[in-house]
This record gives C-alpha cells, sequence and structure tokens, in this order.
C-alpha cells in the first residue's frame, strides 16, 4: 500500500537468546514470517492493546504461542515470545 510506515523490529535479548531456541524450527519460522509481514506495517492494528500493568504493550497471536511487543515511534521491540499458558506468568520477569 502506498504510504504505509515501514517499522523497523527490534527483538530483546532474552527473546533471541531463550525463547526463540526453545521453540521447534517450525515455530519459529512461522512466528518469525507472522512478525515480520504483519508487524513491520501495521503493529498497531495486528496486536491486541493489554491491559492493567501491561496497558502499554501489545499482544500478537500465533495459533497457541503469543509475542508480546511495544511499539516505539518506528520501532517494534519483541519483548516476549511464549506459548499462551505461561507467557503471562513470565512476563513480568522481563519488565
Amino acid at each position: 500500500m502506498p504510504g504505509d510506515k515501514k517499522y523497523k523490529i527490534e527483538y530483546l535479548s532474552s527473546v533471541v537468546k531463550q525463547d526463540i531456541p526453545s521453540l521447534s524450527k517450525e515455530w519459529a519460522l512461522k512466528i518469525k514470517e507472522v512478525i515480520e509481514s504483519k508487524l513491520s506495517h501495521h503493529p498497531e492494528i495486528f496486536g491486541k492493546s493489554l491491559r492493567r500493568s501491561l496497558k502499554n504493550f501489545r499482544s500478537l497471536r500465533v495459533s497457541d504461542y503469543r509475542v508480546i511487543y511495544l511499539i516505539e515511534k518506528q520501532v517494534v521491540l519483541i519483548i516476549i515470545i511464549q506459548h499462551r499458558s505461561v507467557i503471562y506468568k513470565r512476563i513480568l520477569n522481563r519488565l
């Protein structure tokens, strides 16, 4: 689309060192493709706004996995990628 803003995707070091290696190769590739296709152009549309202590963050659903991220100007910062059953317990340790 003309006029699309292009966002830069950045990952916290803990995502690169812990989250991505813990995924199967298939899931890591699928999640990466979704992040690059959706969040690099319209991160405010695809992610759901979170509430309470996470109110500035957004969550992108990729099947049973969640990608929690923060939009800062033209940068999308990926905070955590985990299975939906544990992500909300673990995210507070990252902040």
